[in-house]
Protein backbone atom coordinates (compact mmCIF):
# COMPACT_ATOMS: atom_id res chain seq x y z
CA UNK A 1 0.00 0.00 0.00
CA UNK A 2 1.63 3.18 -0.86
CA UNK A 3 0.22 7.11 -0.40
CA UNK A 4 1.70 10.74 -0.48
CA UNK A 5 2.64 11.42 3.05
CA UNK A 6 2.52 15.14 2.79
CA UNK A 7 4.81 16.75 5.39
CA UNK A 8 8.36 18.28 6.30
CA UNK A 9 10.70 14.97 6.29
CA UNK A 10 13.80 17.84 6.52
CA UNK A 11 15.80 15.43 9.69
CA UNK A 12 17.92 18.58 10.23
CA UNK A 13 17.49 22.78 10.83
CA UNK A 14 14.33 22.42 12.06
CA UNK A 15 13.35 26.06 13.50
CA UNK A 16 11.90 26.06 17.50
CA UNK A 17 12.29 29.51 18.07
CA UNK A 18 8.68 29.97 18.20
CA UNK A 19 7.80 27.08 20.55
CA UNK A 20 11.03 28.76 23.15
CA UNK A 21 9.37 32.12 22.81
CA UNK A 22 6.03 30.75 23.94
CA UNK A 23 7.75 28.75 26.62
CA UNK A 24 9.37 31.65 28.21
CA UNK A 25 5.92 33.28 27.88
CA UNK A 26 4.56 30.29 29.77
CA UNK A 27 6.47 30.28 32.31
CA UNK A 28 5.49 33.74 33.38
CA UNK A 29 2.31 32.92 34.03
CA UNK A 30 1.66 29.02 33.93
CA UNK A 31 4.35 27.39 36.78
CA UNK A 32 6.57 25.58 34.39
CA UNK A 33 5.46 26.88 31.44
CA UNK A 34 3.24 24.25 30.13
CA UNK A 35 0.18 22.68 32.04
CA UNK A 36 1.03 18.94 31.38
CA UNK A 37 4.49 17.02 32.91
CA UNK A 38 3.43 14.31 30.67
CA UNK A 39 4.54 16.78 27.83
CA UNK A 40 7.23 18.79 29.81
CA UNK A 41 10.92 18.62 28.17
CA UNK A 42 14.14 20.19 28.18
CA UNK A 43 15.05 23.03 26.77
CA UNK A 44 11.47 23.06 26.19
CA UNK A 45 8.45 21.59 24.74
CA UNK A 46 6.93 21.75 21.30
CA UNK A 47 3.98 24.13 21.34
CA UNK A 48 1.63 22.72 18.72
CA UNK A 49 -0.80 25.26 16.54
CA UNK A 50 -3.18 22.52 14.60
CA UNK A 51 -2.87 18.76 13.29
CA UNK A 52 -4.57 16.79 10.74
CA UNK A 53 -4.90 13.03 10.20
CA UNK A 54 -1.43 11.89 11.15
CA UNK A 55 0.10 15.04 11.39
CA UNK A 56 0.75 17.70 13.94
CA UNK A 57 2.22 21.22 13.27
CA UNK A 58 4.16 23.49 15.49
CA UNK A 59 4.26 26.99 16.12
CA UNK A 60 7.31 27.14 14.16
CA UNK A 61 5.30 25.49 11.18
CA UNK A 62 7.26 21.92 11.36
CA UNK A 63 5.25 19.20 10.57
CA UNK A 64 5.40 15.73 12.77
CA UNK A 65 4.06 12.28 11.80
CA UNK A 66 2.13 11.84 15.59
CA UNK A 67 2.37 8.29 17.14
CA UNK A 68 1.52 9.71 20.92
CA UNK A 69 -2.23 10.89 18.53
CA UNK A 70 -2.46 12.77 22.72
CA UNK A 71 -1.26 9.52 24.93
CA UNK A 72 -3.51 7.30 22.81
CA UNK A 73 -6.84 8.75 23.16
CA UNK A 74 -7.05 9.83 19.12
CA UNK A 75 -7.49 7.15 17.68
CA UNK A 76 -8.76 8.51 14.63
CA UNK A 77 -6.04 10.97 14.78
CA UNK A 78 -6.51 14.35 13.89
CA UNK A 79 -9.24 16.55 13.09
CA UNK A 80 -11.54 13.74 12.09
CA UNK A 81 -14.57 14.95 9.98
CA UNK A 82 -17.47 12.77 11.60
CA UNK A 83 -16.24 14.41 15.16
CA UNK A 84 -15.74 17.34 13.40
CA UNK A 85 -19.07 17.85 11.94
CA UNK A 86 -21.15 16.41 15.07
CA UNK A 87 -19.86 18.84 17.22
CA UNK A 88 -20.20 21.61 14.79
CA UNK A 89 -24.00 20.43 15.16
CA UNK A 90 -24.09 20.25 18.76
CA UNK A 91 -22.48 23.85 19.05
CA UNK A 92 -25.15 25.35 17.69
CA UNK A 93 -27.84 23.42 20.00
CA UNK A 94 -25.82 24.06 23.33
CA UNK A 95 -22.48 23.34 24.75
CA UNK A 96 -23.67 22.11 28.49
CA UNK A 97 -26.62 22.22 30.39
CA UNK A 98 -27.26 22.47 33.94
CA UNK A 99 -29.33 18.97 33.01
CA UNK A 100 -29.37 15.69 31.56
CA UNK A 101 -29.58 14.77 28.27
CA UNK A 102 -30.55 12.82 25.23
CA UNK A 103 -27.18 12.36 24.34
CA UNK A 104 -25.54 10.88 27.35
CA UNK A 105 -28.31 8.32 27.26
CA UNK A 106 -27.82 7.55 23.42
CA UNK A 107 -24.23 7.19 23.85
CA UNK A 108 -24.55 4.78 27.15
CA UNK A 109 -26.89 2.98 25.20
CA UNK A 110 -24.08 2.74 22.37
CA UNK A 111 -21.49 1.75 25.04
CA UNK A 112 -23.84 -1.16 26.69
CA UNK A 113 -24.88 -2.73 23.36
CA UNK A 114 -20.77 -2.65 22.22
CA UNK A 115 -19.56 -4.71 25.75
CA UNK A 116 -22.30 -7.27 26.57
CA UNK A 117 -21.09 -7.07 30.13
CA UNK A 118 -21.67 -3.44 30.93
CA UNK A 119 -25.56 -2.99 32.25
CA UNK A 120 -24.95 0.68 33.40
CA UNK A 121 -22.59 3.66 32.68
CA UNK A 122 -21.62 6.25 34.62
CA UNK A 123 -19.53 9.19 33.02
CA UNK A 124 -16.91 11.69 34.27
CA UNK A 125 -14.41 14.15 32.80
CA UNK A 126 -11.28 12.11 32.70
CA UNK A 127 -9.74 8.07 33.62
CA UNK A 128 -7.96 9.62 36.68
CA UNK A 129 -12.05 10.27 37.59
CA UNK A 130 -13.19 7.45 36.37
CA UNK A 131 -10.55 5.13 38.46
CA UNK A 132 -11.18 7.19 41.58
CA UNK A 133 -14.71 5.89 41.40
CA UNK A 134 -13.83 2.76 41.08
CA UNK A 135 -12.00 2.63 44.31
CA UNK A 136 -14.31 4.70 46.02
CA UNK A 137 -17.58 2.24 45.10
CA UNK A 138 -15.33 -1.01 45.93
CA UNK A 139 -14.43 0.20 49.50
CA UNK A 140 -18.41 1.59 50.16
CA UNK A 141 -19.81 -1.65 48.95
CA UNK A 142 -17.15 -3.77 50.94
CA UNK A 143 -16.88 -1.88 53.81
CA UNK A 144 -12.67 -2.55 53.18
CA UNK A 145 -10.44 0.17 52.77
CA UNK A 146 -7.20 -1.70 51.23
CA UNK A 147 -6.82 -1.67 47.85
CA UNK A 148 -4.35 -3.81 45.61
CA UNK A 149 -2.52 -2.72 42.64
CA UNK A 150 0.33 -4.25 40.09
CA UNK A 151 3.75 -2.78 40.72
CA UNK A 152 4.32 0.02 38.64
CA UNK A 153 1.20 0.58 37.22
CA UNK A 154 -0.03 3.52 36.33
CA UNK A 155 -3.69 4.37 36.99
CA UNK A 156 -3.70 8.21 36.99
CA UNK A 157 -3.51 11.39 39.70
CA UNK A 158 -5.53 9.43 42.54
CA UNK A 159 -3.04 9.16 45.70
CA UNK A 160 -4.07 5.48 46.44
CA UNK A 161 -2.94 4.37 42.84
CA UNK A 162 0.13 6.14 42.98
CA UNK A 163 1.57 3.89 45.37
CA UNK A 164 4.81 1.91 43.93
CA UNK A 165 4.33 3.86 40.53
CA UNK A 166 8.21 4.63 39.79
CA UNK A 167 9.85 2.57 42.80
CA UNK A 168 13.86 2.30 42.13
CA UNK A 169 15.88 -0.66 43.17
CA UNK A 170 16.89 1.37 46.24
CA UNK A 171 13.18 1.02 47.55
CA UNK A 172 11.37 -1.82 45.38
CA UNK A 173 11.96 -4.05 47.87
CA UNK A 174 12.02 -8.02 47.32
CA UNK A 175 10.74 -9.05 43.66
CA UNK A 176 8.06 -11.34 44.79
CA UNK A 177 7.39 -9.19 47.81
CA UNK A 178 7.67 -5.64 46.46
CA UNK A 179 7.05 -2.78 48.95
CA UNK A 180 4.45 0.09 48.77
CA UNK A 181 6.28 3.05 47.63
CA UNK A 182 4.84 6.61 47.68
CA UNK A 183 4.69 8.12 44.07
CA UNK A 184 5.45 11.96 45.00
CA UNK A 185 5.97 13.82 48.45
CA UNK A 186 2.17 14.77 50.29
CA UNK A 187 0.72 11.73 49.66
CA UNK A 188 -0.45 10.77 53.54
CA UNK A 189 1.98 7.37 54.75
CA UNK A 190 -1.86 5.51 55.58
CA UNK A 191 -1.80 4.85 51.40
CA UNK A 192 1.65 2.80 51.66
CA UNK A 193 -0.34 0.73 54.13
CA UNK A 194 -3.81 0.30 53.13
CA UNK A 195 -2.52 0.09 49.12
CA UNK A 196 -1.01 -3.90 48.91
CA UNK A 197 1.47 -4.05 45.86
CA UNK A 198 1.59 -7.28 43.53
CA UNK A 199 4.29 -8.46 41.88
CA UNK A 200 3.28 -8.73 37.89
CA UNK A 201 2.29 -12.52 36.25
CA UNK A 202 3.94 -14.23 39.68
CA UNK A 203 1.23 -16.22 40.33
CA UNK A 204 2.43 -18.21 43.27
CA UNK A 205 3.76 -14.92 45.58
CA UNK A 206 0.51 -12.96 44.33
CA UNK A 207 -2.04 -15.64 45.77
CA UNK A 208 0.50 -15.50 49.01
CA UNK A 209 0.19 -11.81 49.10
CA UNK A 210 -3.77 -11.76 48.86
CA UNK A 211 -4.41 -14.37 51.22
CA UNK A 212 -2.85 -12.61 53.78
CA UNK A 213 -5.16 -9.60 52.70
CA UNK A 214 -8.10 -11.05 51.42
CA UNK A 215 -10.30 -9.82 54.83
CA UNK A 216 -9.19 -6.13 54.10
CA UNK A 217 -9.24 -5.51 50.67
CA UNK A 218 -12.33 -3.79 49.17
CA UNK A 219 -10.54 -4.62 45.31
CA UNK A 220 -7.98 -5.21 43.22
CA UNK A 221 -7.42 -3.13 40.31
CA UNK A 222 -5.36 -4.58 37.22
CA UNK A 223 -4.27 -2.94 33.80
CA UNK A 224 -4.07 -6.00 31.52
CA UNK A 225 -1.48 -4.10 29.07
CA UNK A 226 0.31 -1.92 32.07
CA UNK A 227 1.67 0.90 29.86
CA UNK A 228 4.28 2.42 32.68
CA UNK A 229 4.80 -1.68 33.50
CA UNK A 230 6.85 -2.07 29.95
CA UNK A 231 3.23 -2.58 28.08
CA UNK A 232 3.57 -6.35 28.89
CA UNK A 233 0.34 -8.49 28.50
CA UNK A 234 -0.89 -9.84 31.40
CA UNK A 235 -0.26 -13.78 31.73
CA UNK A 236 -4.49 -15.09 31.48
CA UNK A 237 -3.72 -17.85 33.85
CA UNK A 238 -2.55 -14.53 36.30
CA UNK A 239 -5.72 -12.85 35.30
CA UNK A 240 -7.75 -15.96 35.26
CA UNK A 241 -6.02 -16.82 39.41
CA UNK A 242 -7.46 -12.83 40.12
CA UNK A 243 -10.85 -13.44 38.90
CA UNK A 244 -11.25 -16.53 41.08
CA UNK A 245 -9.59 -15.39 43.91
CA UNK A 246 -11.61 -11.94 43.81
CA UNK A 247 -15.09 -13.30 43.81
CA UNK A 248 -14.71 -16.21 46.02
CA UNK A 249 -13.81 -13.63 48.55
CA UNK A 250 -15.66 -10.91 47.73
CA UNK A 251 -13.31 -8.72 46.12
CA UNK A 252 -14.08 -6.49 43.68
CA UNK A 253 -12.09 -6.64 40.90
CA UNK A 254 -11.51 -3.41 38.50
CA UNK A 255 -10.43 -3.26 35.01
CA UNK A 256 -8.56 0.22 34.43
CA UNK A 257 -9.03 0.08 30.37
CA UNK A 258 -8.52 4.27 29.90
CA UNK A 259 -6.00 2.76 27.73
CA UNK A 260 -6.33 -0.50 26.85
CA UNK A 261 -9.90 -0.17 25.57
CA UNK A 262 -8.61 0.20 22.13
CA UNK A 263 -7.60 -3.47 21.86
CA UNK A 264 -10.79 -4.44 20.72
CA UNK A 265 -13.76 -3.78 19.45
CA UNK A 266 -15.42 -4.54 23.23
CA UNK A 267 -12.80 -3.36 24.98
CA UNK A 268 -9.67 -5.55 26.48
CA UNK A 269 -12.18 -7.33 28.43
CA UNK A 270 -13.52 -9.00 25.93
CA UNK A 271 -10.07 -9.43 24.00
CA UNK A 272 -8.94 -11.46 27.26
CA UNK A 273 -11.73 -13.05 28.09
CA UNK A 274 -13.05 -11.96 31.46
CA UNK A 275 -15.43 -10.60 33.31
CA UNK A 276 -14.43 -7.40 35.75
CA UNK A 277 -16.88 -6.25 38.09
CA UNK A 278 -16.47 -2.57 37.20
CA UNK A 279 -14.30 -0.74 34.92
CA UNK A 280 -12.69 2.47 33.90
CA UNK A 281 -12.26 3.83 30.98
CA UNK A 282 -11.81 7.16 29.11
CA UNK A 283 -9.51 8.61 25.71
CA UNK A 284 -10.48 7.18 22.82
CA UNK A 285 -14.34 6.78 23.62
CA UNK A 286 -14.55 11.24 24.00
CA UNK A 287 -13.22 11.65 20.63
CA UNK A 288 -10.70 13.52 21.71
CA UNK A 289 -12.76 15.39 24.21
CA UNK A 290 -12.27 15.52 27.99
CA UNK A 291 -14.09 12.05 29.24
CA UNK A 292 -14.18 9.36 31.68
CA UNK A 293 -16.44 6.24 32.57
CA UNK A 294 -17.14 3.71 34.69
CA UNK A 295 -19.10 0.21 33.92
CA UNK A 296 -20.28 -2.44 34.91
CA UNK A 297 -22.79 -4.71 36.50
CA UNK A 298 -26.37 -3.50 38.55
CA UNK A 299 -25.35 -4.51 41.76
CA UNK A 300 -21.54 -3.26 40.98
CA UNK A 301 -23.38 -0.08 39.80
CA UNK A 302 -25.89 0.69 42.30
CA UNK A 303 -23.09 2.60 45.15
CA UNK A 304 -23.79 5.29 42.63
CA UNK A 305 -27.80 5.43 42.45
CA UNK A 306 -29.43 8.14 43.89
CA UNK A 307 -32.62 7.01 42.78
CA UNK A 308 -33.66 5.56 46.50
CA UNK A 309 -32.19 7.94 48.32
CA UNK A 310 -28.25 9.54 49.33
CA UNK A 311 -26.24 7.09 46.84
CA UNK A 312 -23.60 5.62 49.04
CA UNK A 313 -20.96 7.24 46.44
CA UNK A 314 -22.11 10.21 45.44
CA UNK A 315 -20.74 11.32 41.54
CA UNK A 316 -21.37 14.42 39.90
CA UNK A 317 -19.27 17.14 38.11
CA UNK A 318 -20.27 19.88 36.06
CA UNK A 319 -19.16 18.67 32.65
CA UNK A 320 -19.56 15.03 33.55
CA UNK A 321 -21.75 13.77 30.07
CA UNK A 322 -21.26 17.36 28.35
CA UNK A 323 -23.15 17.18 25.43
CA UNK A 324 -19.92 18.20 23.25
CA UNK A 325 -17.94 14.95 24.81
CA UNK A 326 -21.37 12.98 24.46
CA UNK A 327 -21.76 14.09 20.67
CA UNK A 328 -17.80 13.52 19.88
CA UNK A 329 -17.56 10.03 21.46
CA UNK A 330 -21.09 8.90 19.69
CA UNK A 331 -18.99 9.95 16.42
CA UNK A 332 -16.01 8.18 17.02
CA UNK A 333 -17.22 4.97 18.05
CA UNK A 334 -19.68 4.74 15.25
CA UNK A 335 -16.99 4.83 13.06
CA UNK A 336 -15.01 2.35 15.00
CA UNK A 337 -15.94 -1.45 13.45
CA UNK A 338 -14.67 -4.34 14.08
CA UNK A 339 -12.50 -4.17 10.86
CA UNK A 340 -11.22 -0.89 12.09
CA UNK A 341 -9.56 -2.79 15.30
CA UNK A 342 -8.60 -5.92 12.98
CA UNK A 343 -6.94 -3.45 10.88
CA UNK A 344 -5.33 -1.35 13.74
CA UNK A 345 -4.28 -4.70 14.87
CA UNK A 346 -2.60 -5.76 11.63
CA UNK A 347 -0.60 -2.42 11.11
CA UNK A 348 0.64 -3.22 14.93
CA UNK A 349 1.75 -6.31 14.03
CA UNK A 350 3.47 -4.78 10.80
CA UNK A 351 4.97 -2.20 13.19
CA UNK A 352 6.24 -4.43 15.53
CA UNK A 353 7.67 -6.65 13.82
CA UNK A 354 8.94 -3.99 11.35
CA UNK A 355 11.25 -2.87 14.36
CA UNK A 356 12.19 -5.93 15.98
CA UNK A 357 13.75 -7.07 12.24
CA UNK A 358 15.62 -3.50 11.76
CA UNK A 359 17.14 -4.19 15.05
CA UNK A 360 18.45 -7.45 14.37
CA UNK A 361 19.85 -5.98 11.39
CA UNK A 362 20.94 -3.50 12.95
CA UNK A 363 22.53 -4.84 15.39
CA UNK A 364 21.03 -2.41 17.90
CA UNK A 365 20.29 -3.63 21.78
CA UNK A 366 16.58 -2.47 21.43
CA UNK A 367 13.50 -4.51 21.87
CA UNK A 368 9.68 -3.94 21.62
CA UNK A 369 6.94 -4.88 23.81
CA UNK A 370 3.09 -4.24 22.99
CA UNK A 371 -0.08 -5.30 21.38
CA UNK A 372 -2.63 -4.22 19.01
CA UNK A 373 -2.75 -0.28 18.29
CA UNK A 374 0.27 0.35 21.03
CA UNK A 375 3.61 -0.82 21.51
CA UNK A 376 7.29 0.11 23.08
CA UNK A 377 10.80 0.62 22.71
CA UNK A 378 13.01 -0.57 24.76
CA UNK A 379 17.09 0.09 25.36
CA UNK A 380 17.78 -4.04 26.22
CA UNK A 381 18.23 -6.77 23.65
CA UNK A 382 15.41 -8.75 25.30
CA UNK A 383 11.98 -7.61 25.53
CA UNK A 384 10.89 -7.30 29.71
CA UNK A 385 8.83 -9.27 30.88
CA UNK A 386 7.66 -6.79 34.05
CA UNK A 387 8.43 -3.29 35.38
CA UNK A 388 11.26 -4.21 37.51
CA UNK A 389 12.70 -5.23 33.81
CA UNK A 390 11.02 -2.16 32.06
CA UNK A 391 13.00 0.28 34.79
CA UNK A 392 15.04 2.75 33.16
CA UNK A 393 18.23 3.19 35.14
CA UNK A 394 19.33 7.30 35.18
CA UNK A 395 21.79 6.31 32.09
CA UNK A 396 18.88 4.30 30.08
CA UNK A 397 16.69 7.63 30.94
CA UNK A 398 19.15 9.81 29.35
CA UNK A 399 19.70 7.74 26.54
CA UNK A 400 15.96 7.33 26.00
CA UNK A 401 16.17 11.26 26.06
CA UNK A 402 18.24 11.64 23.28
CA UNK A 403 16.33 8.90 21.25
CA UNK A 404 12.94 10.36 21.73
CA UNK A 405 14.80 14.33 20.64
CA UNK A 406 16.52 12.65 17.58
CA UNK A 407 13.29 11.30 16.66
CA UNK A 408 11.54 14.86 17.71
CA UNK A 409 14.02 15.88 14.85
CA UNK A 410 13.45 13.90 11.90
CA UNK A 411 9.77 14.49 12.98
CA UNK A 412 8.29 11.86 14.57
CA UNK A 413 6.09 12.11 18.03
CA UNK A 414 6.42 9.19 20.82
CA UNK A 415 5.56 9.71 24.28
CA UNK A 416 8.28 10.48 26.84
CA UNK A 417 9.21 5.91 27.61
CA UNK A 418 8.96 5.67 23.60
CA UNK A 419 5.46 4.64 23.43
CA UNK A 420 3.78 4.53 20.14
CA UNK A 421 0.03 3.79 18.91
CA UNK A 422 -1.71 4.06 15.83
CA UNK A 423 -4.35 5.76 14.58
CA UNK A 424 -7.20 4.87 11.80
CA UNK A 425 -5.50 6.91 9.21
CA UNK A 426 -2.47 5.66 9.54
CA UNK A 427 -0.66 3.15 6.75
CA UNK A 428 2.33 1.32 5.94
CA UNK A 429 3.77 4.10 4.74
CA UNK A 430 3.74 5.72 7.67
CA UNK A 431 4.82 2.65 9.66
CA UNK A 432 7.48 2.22 7.11
CA UNK A 433 8.79 6.11 7.69
CA UNK A 434 8.42 5.99 11.24
CA UNK A 435 11.02 2.75 11.56
CA UNK A 436 13.57 4.40 9.43
CA UNK A 437 13.14 7.56 11.50
CA UNK A 438 14.11 5.39 14.70
CA UNK A 439 16.65 3.32 12.96
CA UNK A 440 18.68 6.72 12.05
CA UNK A 441 17.61 8.51 15.06
CA UNK A 442 19.25 5.51 17.10
CA UNK A 443 22.36 5.28 14.96
CA UNK A 444 22.97 8.80 16.31
CA UNK A 445 22.40 7.81 19.52
CA UNK A 446 24.59 4.86 19.70
CA UNK A 447 27.35 6.77 18.28
CA UNK A 448 28.01 8.54 20.97
CA UNK A 449 28.25 7.90 24.41
CA UNK A 450 25.10 9.55 26.82
CA UNK A 451 26.49 12.52 29.04
CA UNK A 452 26.43 11.78 32.47
CA UNK A 453 24.64 13.85 34.77
CA UNK A 454 26.83 16.65 36.71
Amino acid sequence: MSTNIDRNTASTGRSNAGSAELFRRGQRVITGGNARLSVFQRPHPIYITNGTGVNIVDADGNTYLDFLNNFTALIHGHSFRPVLDRLHHQLELGISFSGPTKLEVEFAELLCRRVPYFDQIRFMNSGTEAVMYTIKAARALTGKLKIAKLEGAFHGGYDPLEVSLDSAPANWGPRLAPNAVPYCAGIPEWHTTDTVVLPFNELIATRQILEGNKDKLAAVIIDVLPQRAGLVPIDRSYLAFLREFTARHGIVLISDEVMSFRLSYRGAINRFGFEADLCAFAKIIGGGLPIGAVGGMPQFMLAFDPTNGKPLVPQSGTFSANPMSMAAGIAALEALSEQSFQRLDDLGEYACSSLTEMFRQERLPYSVTGMGSMFRIHLRHEAPKDYREAYAAPEQQEKMGMLIRALQEKGVIVSPTCQLCLSTPMLTDHIDEMVTSVREAARMVEAREPRRAS
